[in-house]
C-alpha cells in the first residue's frame, strides 16, 4: 500500500450521533482519495461509536484503522493514534466535528509551499445544535507565527482557538518529538502539541473556515450550566498543561518572555476554577480577575466598562471566591447583564471576528 501524504486522526468518545458525519468529510475531500489514511482512536467509548466505526472500516479497503483503548482523555488518545500515522503530515479532528471538503488540499498546499512551517491552523464555521445557529469565527489576518517574537507569542495565544484540534495540522515527525504527551492533559491535548511544535518550528494561520465545528452540551467548554466535574477536570488539565509547557518550551529554546506569555493565562483560568470550587483567599481572586482582564482586554475599552471592572473587582476584593463565582454566575443570566451593556462592552486584544455563515468575507462583531 502506498505511503499516504496525509493521515487524518480522529479522536472520539461517545460520539454516536456525530461519528459517521466526521469520517464522510474526511471521505469527502477534494485531495486524492489513495494520499489519504483516516485512523480513529476511540477512547473507551460506552454507546454505539465503535459499532458505527467498524462499519467503515469494513468497507474501506484498510483506508480507515479504529484503535480502542480504555477511557483515559484526549493526550492518551494522541499518544495512542500518532506513533501509528503513516502520512506525512497529520491532521486532527474530533469525533463530533467535520471538515468542509476543500479542507486538506488547502492546508497541504500551504505546506508544501511553505517547507518552513511545522503547524497550520485556520478559521472555523460554528454550529450550535441548541439553537440552530450557524456563524463564522475567523482571524482577521493571516499570517505566520515564531514564538522567538513575544508579539507572535501573545498573537497565537490569543488565536489559540483556531489550532484547536479540528483546525490544527502538523508535520507528522514534529507531533512524533512531542511524545508521549502527559496523559494528565486530558482535554487540552490540543493546546500542547500546537504550542509544542510550533516551539519547534513555524506556525502559520489560514483565514478560511476549513472545519465546522458542534456547539452542544456534551463540549467540555460549553458549560452553560455549572458542572462542577466538567470543571474540574478543566482545571486540573490546565495545570498540568502550564507545567509541562513551561519545561518543553524551555528545553526548545523559546525565550523566557514567550514562554511566560504563552503559559501565564492558562495557568491563570486554572487558578481561577480552584477559587471557583476550592475557595481560598480574596487577594487571590482579585489577583486572578486583574490578569484575566489585563489577557482579554485592551486598555482602550470604554471608561464606562472600566468603571465596572473597578467596581467587580472591589466586590473581589469583599467576598469569598465560591461566594463571588457563585455571584458571577447569576449575574451572567441576570437582567442586570443587559444594563452593564448599556456602559460599554470591553475591547478584545484578540484580533478575532464572527460573521453570519452567509457571508464569511465580511467578520463584523468582535468575539468576547
Amino acid at each position: 500500500m502506498p505511503t499516504p501524504r496525509v493521515t487524518a486522526l480522529i479522536d472520539t468518545y461517545n460520539h454516536e450521533r456525530y461519528i459517521a458525519d466526521a469520517i464522510e468529510s474526511v471521505l469527502a475531500q477534494d485531495f486524492p482519495s489513495s494520499e489519504i489514511e483516516i485512523i480513529v482512536v476511540d477512547d473507551g467509548s460506552t454507546d454505539s461509536t465503535c459499532d458505527i466505526v467498524r462499519r467503515f472500516v469494513a468497507k474501506s479497503s484498510s483506508r480507515i484503522r479504529l484503535i480502542s483503548k480504555p477511557n483515559g482523555g484526549q493526550a492518551s488518545a494522541f499518544n495512542a493514534g500518532i506513533p501509528e500515522a503513516r502520512g506525512e503530515i497529520i491532521a486532527f479532528l474530533d469525533g463530533d466535528d467535520a471538515w468542509r471538503p476543500d479542507k486538506l488540499s488547502r492546508v497541504v498546499a500551504h505546506f508544501d509551499a511553505h517547507p518552513e512551517v511545522g503547524v497550520v491552523g485556520h478559521g472555523i464555521e460554528q454550529f450550535d445544535i441548541m439553537s440552530s445557529r450557524r456563524f463564522f469565527t475567523l482571524p482577521r489576518d493571516q499570517r505566520q507565527i515564531s514564538f522567538a517574537a513575544a508579539n507572535d507569542a501573545t498573537f497565537f495565544r490569543h488565536a489559540m482557538c483556531f489550532f484547536g484540534t479540528s483546525r490544527l495540522a502538523i508535520r507528522t515527525r514534529l507531533a512524533s518529538q512531542t511524545l508521549p504527551i502527559p496523559e494528565s492533559i486530558r482535554i487540552e491535548a490540543d493546546e500542547f502539541l500546537a504550542i509544542a511544535c510550533t516551539a519547534l518550528s513555524r506556525a502559520a494561520l489560514l483565514r478560511d473556515p476549513l472545519t465546522i465545528y458542534r456547539l452542544h452540551d456534551s463540549n467540555h467548554y460549553q458549560l452553560r450550566q455549572l458542572d462542577t466535574r466538567k470543571l474540574r477536570t478543566m482545571q486540573t488539565s490546565l495545570e498540568s498543561l502550564s507545567v509541562e509547557l513551561r519545561s518543553r518550551l524551555a528545553a526548545a529554546g523559546v525565550p523566557p518572555l514567550s514562554i511566560e506569555l504563552l503559559v501565564n493565562p492558562p495557568a491563570n483560568t486554572a487558578r481561577r476554577i480552584r477559587l471557583q470550587l476550592d475557595g481560598g483567599h480574596s487577594f487571590e481572586t482579585f489577583a486572578a480577575e486583574r490578569a484575566e482582564r489585563n489577557f482579554a482586554y485592551t486598555s482602550q475599552s470604554p471608561i464606562g466598562s472600566r468603571a465596572f471592572h473597578a467596581f467587580s473587582l472591589g466586590v473581589a476584593l469583599a467576598l469569598p471566591p465560591r461566594l463571588y463565582y457563585r455571584l458571577r454566575h447569576w449575574y451572567s443570566s441576570s437582567p442586570f447583564r443587559r444594563l452593564r451593556r448599556s456602559l460599554g462592552e470591553p475591547v478584545p486584544s484578540s484580533q478575532i471576528a464572527v460573521a453570519p455563515s452567509s457571508d464569511p468575507e465580511s467578520p463584523t462583531t468582535p468575539v468576547k
